[in-house]
C-alpha cells in the first residue's frame, strides 16, 4: 500500500466513522464468531472472530483470523488482524444481505521456527444470512495478497461459516 493509498484509506474510514456519530439511528453494529478452511496450499481450519458498525449500505469491521500449521504439507500458519470496509445491500433481500469488502492490516506467517510479520490487503465479499430474530448466518470468502520476503504463499485464499448477531 502506498502512502497516498493510506492517506485515503485512512481520510475515508475518519469521514466514515464521523458521519456514523453523526446519524446513530441508521447505525448498526454485529458481531460473528466464525469456523472456515484456508486451502493455500493445502486445506486447514481457519477460526477468527470479527466485529463491525455500518450505516445504511456502508460498514468497517476488525477481524481476526487464525490458520493452523500443517508441517506435514508444508503450509504455515497464518494470523490476520484486518481492518476492512463494506459495501453492502441497504437491505436483506430474501433474508439475505449481501456484501463486498476490501481492508489491510497486519499478518504473522509461521512454519516450525520461521516466521514473517508484515502488512498485507485483502478483498473479498458474501453474504449475511437472516436465522431468527438477530441471529444470522454468515459465509465470506476472501483472497489476501501478503508482503514480505520470506512470504511461503503470497495470495492465500480462505472460506468461513459464522453465526452473526446483529444488535
Amino acid at each position: 500500500m502506498t502512502y497516498s493509498q493510506a492517506m485515503r484509506y485512512t481520510l475515508l474510514s475518519a469521514a466514515a466513522v464521523v458521519v456514523a456519530l453523526l446519524l446513530p439511528s441508521t447505525a448498526s453494529a454485529d458481531v460473528t464468531a466464525f469456523l472456515g478452511v484456508n486451502p493455500t496450499p493445502s486445506n486447514r481450519v481457519l477460526t477468527g472472530v470479527s466485529g463491525g458498525v455500518g450505516l445504511l449500505v456502508v460498514g468497517f469491521e476488525f477481524e481476526y483470523a487464525n490458520t493452523r500449521e500443517d508441517i506435514d504439507e508444508l503450509a504455515p500458519a497464518l494470523t490476520t488482524y484486518m481492518f476492512n470496509g463494506l459495501v453492502q445491500t441497504p437491505v436483506a433481500i430474501a433474508g439475505m444481505q449481501f456484501y463486498g469488502t476490501a481492508g489491510g492490516g497486519v499478518f504473522r506467517e509461521t512454519l516450525n521456527d520461521q516466521t514473517e510479520t508484515n502488512v498485507g490487503i485483502n478483498v473479498g465479499g458474501g453474504v449475511k444470512m437472516n436465522l431468527v430474530g438477530p441471529l444470522r448466518l454468515r459465509l465470506d470468502y476472501r483472497v489476501f495478497t501478503l508482503r514480505g520476503s520470506d512470504v511461503r504463499h503470497s495470495k492465500p485464499q480462505r472460506f468461513y461459516a459464522g453465526l452473526n448477531l446483529r444488535f
